[in-house]
């Protein structure tokens, strides 16, 4: 085995690749949410459909597609291989143990909260991805040029209250496995100074509530609007 994959497979190696992976995702976060922004334009879905069709017609992105899939098994992967070395280690709990005292909520479930997002993420992927990919959706006509209707097939999910707590539950997870996340990372990274450190805890905190707030505020804003006020 050469110096670099026994790096690769050390714990430290596998926490970097857990960094890298997490920052790259976390990357995807924010160009996923500005495009879906274009859901609270009142065009009838006409700026979301061009933005849905350029995302999947797009060779650069489609191939990033790939990359991004990539990252999230990898993260998965690795998460879980450090976790169960964690858990072999110290495989009997100490007599007296009370990990609140030095660590806070997020980071003592990391396991949960990233088990609850995949399970998520299935879930979105099959009602959105899939029928965007292999078919299943309507037409539209924007300036002239045909479209899958995208926006139609959102605004419908959305009005599914299960569907709709489902996805906020979902945010709340993430945001909690972001802001434990986010300055792990940058830890991890041996990004640490005395200097810096605090703005970028400051930020993750912020980033780790107003992404997810975001997101979640899409479904809530279509079944208030459409289905409790209608």
């Amino acid at each position: 085995m050469s110096w670099f994959s026994k790096t690769l497979s050390s714990s430290i190696g596998r926490k970097f690749l857990v960094a890298i992976t997490g920052l790259f995702l976390i990357s995807f976060l924010v160009v996923h949410l500005v495009g879906n922004l274009q859901l609270f334009k009142d065009d009838g879905g006409n700026a979301f459909n061009v933005y849905s069709h350029f995302m999947g017609t797009n060779p650069i992105i489609r191939t990033m597609e790939f990359v991004l899939v990539a990252g999230f098994l990898l993260h998965i992967y690795e998460a879980l291989v450090l976790t169960r070395r964690n858990q072999s280690v110290r495989p009997v709990a100490y007599a007296y143990n009370r990990p609140q005292d030095n660590s806070n909520w997020s980071s003592r479930n990391m396991g949960l909260l990233g088990t609850v997002i995949l399970v998520f993420l299935i879930i979105h992927l099959w009602n959105f991805f899939v029928p965007a990919r292999f078919g299943g959706l309507e037409g539209v006509v924007v300036d002239n040029v045909h479209y899958d209707n995208l926006y139609q097939k959102v605004v419908q999910s959305f009005h599914i209250w299960w569907y709709v707590l489902i996805y906020v539950l979902a945010q709340i997870a993430l945001g909690y496995h972001l802001y434990h996340g986010f300055q792990s990372a940058f830890q991890t990274l041996g990004l640490n100074h005395k200097k810096y450190t605090p703005a970028i805890q400051m930020f993750g905190a912020f980033f780790s509530v107003v992404v997810p707030a975001v997101f979640a505020a899409m479904p809530l804003y279509f079944f208030i609007k459409d289905v409790v006020l209608s």
